[in-house]
C-alpha cells in the first residue's frame, strides 16, 4: 500500500520544496510523487495540523547499554525509544560490557538491528576493550561497519593512546571522537565548579577539566592531521578553542547535547540526582555561548547523549549516583524549547539532519521524487509533557517528564518501515 503524507511544510534546504507545503506519496522505500496537492485513493494517509518534514535525524551519541546491561536498555527498547524521539539513525557508544572492540561486535550489532525503522550505526573502542593501554582492531572494525573511534566518556588520559589512535585513523580516513574531560583536574568533582558547588557544598568540576583536555587533542590533531569530532562540549572557552580550530582549518567538527541547553548548573539546588551528568550542567554565561555556536557553525550538531540507568543508580546519595539522562525521546523537545527566538528552525533541523550525516560521510537524504525514504515528520509548535508511562526506553532516569516541551514527533519512515507517534 502507498503511503500519502499530506499537507506538510518540506524542511530540507537542498529540496526545490523547501519550506513549501507538500503532498509525498511514498511507495517501496521511495519518494514517487510531490505536489502541492496529491487526490486520495486507498493510500494510507498520514496527516497532522502544522506538519512538517525533514530527512530523517541522526542522533550522534547514545547508549543501549546492550551487551551486559539489558536491564537498563536492550536494543529493542533504545530503537523505540530512538523512533519515538524522531531518529532514524543512531550513533551508538561502545562502552557496554563487554566493550565494542572487535568486529564481530560491531557485526552483531548490525545483524540484531536489521529491518528496523532506525538504524543503528555502531562504533568501536579506540583502545583495547576501552582501558586506554594499547589500540583496538580499529581497521577491522571499520571495515565491518563501525563509523567511528571512542572510548566514551573514559577519556583518554594517556597522551601516547589518543596520539596513535589518531595517526592510525588518519591511514583509513577514520573518525575519532574525542570526550574532553581531565579527571585528574580535582578529582572526584559532582557538579559545575563555581558560586552553586561552593554554596551547596559539593565538589567542583571545573571548566579547565575539559578545555585542557581539548587543547592536547587539538594539538595531536594539529601534529597528526585526520579527522576528530568532539562529542560533547559545555564551556564558552571550549566554544572558542573550537572555533579557533575550525578557522585553522583543521578537520575539527563537535557536538553538544540538548539537556545542556536546558538547564544550568542553578537547577542542582533540590539535589535531585537526575541532573548529575557529564560533563556538568554549567552556567547561563555558558548556555549563551552554546547557542551562539550552534548559530555561526562552530558547534555542528545536537545529540541526545541518552544515557538509560536503573532506579539503583540513580535514587541514591548524589555522590554515588551514576552519571546520565535517558533523554533520546525528549531531545527534539529540549533542544526546540531551549533555542526558541534564539535560532531558527532550519539550523537546529540541520544540526539533526545534514551536519551529523555530513560528518559521519553517510549519503545525504534529499527530499525529491525518486529519492529513498529516509523521514522525520514533526510539529514544531504543539506541546508535548511525557510522563514516565509514555517512555519507550526501559529506563525513567529524565529531570523532563512531567515539563511541557515544545515540539512533538509525528512519526518517522525509512525505507519500508515507519513509526508512529
Amino acid at each position: 500500500m502507498k503511503t500519502l503524507i499530506k499537507s506538510a511544510t518540506v524542511v530540507d534546504p537542498k529540496s526545490k520544496h523547501h519550506l513549501k507545503k507538500r503532498d509525498l506519496l511514498l511507495e517501496k522505500g521511495r519518494i514517487v510523487k510531490i505536489a502541492a496537492k496529491i487526490e486520495e485513493d486507498d493510500h494510507k494517509v498520514i496527516s497532522h495540523k502544522n506538519l512538517h518534514v525533514s530527512a530523517g535525524w541522526v542522533d550522534m551519541r547514545a547508549n543501549f547499554q546492550d551487551p551486559g546491561n539489558e536491564h537498563k536498555e536492550d536494543l529493542d527498547s533504545g530503537m523505540k525509544a530512538a523512533a519515538k524521539g524522531g531518529f532514524t539513525n543512531v550513533v551508538l557508544m561502545p562502552s557496554t560490557e563487554p566493550a565494542v572492540s572487535h568486529k564481530a561486535q560491531i557485526e552483531y550489532l548490525l545483524n540484531k538491528s536489521q529491518n528496523n525503522v532506525v538504524r543503528i550505526l555502531p562504533t568501536g573502542t579506540l583502545s583495547q576493550d576501552g582501558r586506554g593501554e594499547n589500540l583496538s582492531e580499529m581497521y577491522d572494525m571499520f571495515r565491518s561497519g563501525a563509523v567511528a573511534f571512542t572510548d566514551d566518556k573514559r577519556s583518554i588520559n594517556r597522551t601516547e593512546m589518543m596520539s596513535r589512535g589518531l595517526d592510525y585513523a588518519r591511514n583509513f580516513n577514520g573518525l575519532v571522537m574525542s570526550f574532553p574531560f581531565d579527571n585528574g583536574v580535582n578529582p572526584g568533582g559532582l557538579m559545575n565548579e563555581g558560586e552553586m558547588s561552593v554554596s551547596l557544598g559539593m565538589r567542583g568540576i571545573p571548566a579547565l577539566a575539559e578545555e585542557l583536555r581539548l587543547k592536547r587533542d587539538i594539538e595531536l590533531l594539529r601534529y597528526h592531521g585526520g579527522r576528530m569530532h568532539v562529542s560533547l562540549v559545555s564551556t564558552e572557552k571550549s566554544v572558542e578553542i573550537i572555533r579557533l580550530a575550525k578557522k585553522e582549518g583543521l578537520e575539527i567538527t563537535a557536538g553538544i547535547c540538548a539537556h545542556q541547553l536546558y538547564f544550568t548548573d542553578k537547577d542542582l539546588a533540590i539535589f535531585d540526582t537526575r541532573l548529575k551528568v557529564l560533563p556538568p550542567f554549567r552556567t547561563s554565561t555558558d548556555v549563551k555561548a552554546l547557542v551562539k555556536g550552534l548559530a555561526d557553525g562552530t558547534i555542528d550538531v545536537i545529540c541526545s547523549d541518552h544515557s538509560p540507568e536503573d532506579v539503583e543508580s540513580k535514587k541514591r546519595e548524589f555522590e554515588h549516583a551514576a552519571y546520565g539522562i535517558s533523554s533520546i525521546e525528549t531531545t527534539f523537545a529540549t533542544a526546540l524549547t531551549s533555542l526558541e527566538k534564539k535560532l531558527d528552525l532550519e539550523k537546529s533541523i540541520a544540526a539533526l539532519t545534514d551536519r551529523p550525516r555530513k560528518i559521519l560521510g553517510l549519503d545525504p537524504v534529499i527530499i525529491e521524487e525518486g529519492q529513498a525514504v529516509d523521514l522525520t515528520l514533526f510539529d514544531p509548535e504543539s506541546s508535548v509533557t511525557l510522563n514516565a508511562s509514555d517512555l519507550k526506553s526501559k529506563s525513567k532516569n529524565s529531570p523532563l517528564l512531567g515539563i511541557p516541551l515544545k515540539g512533538k514527533v509525528v512519526g518517522v519512515i525509512r525505507g519500508k518501515t515507519s513509526s508512529w507517534n
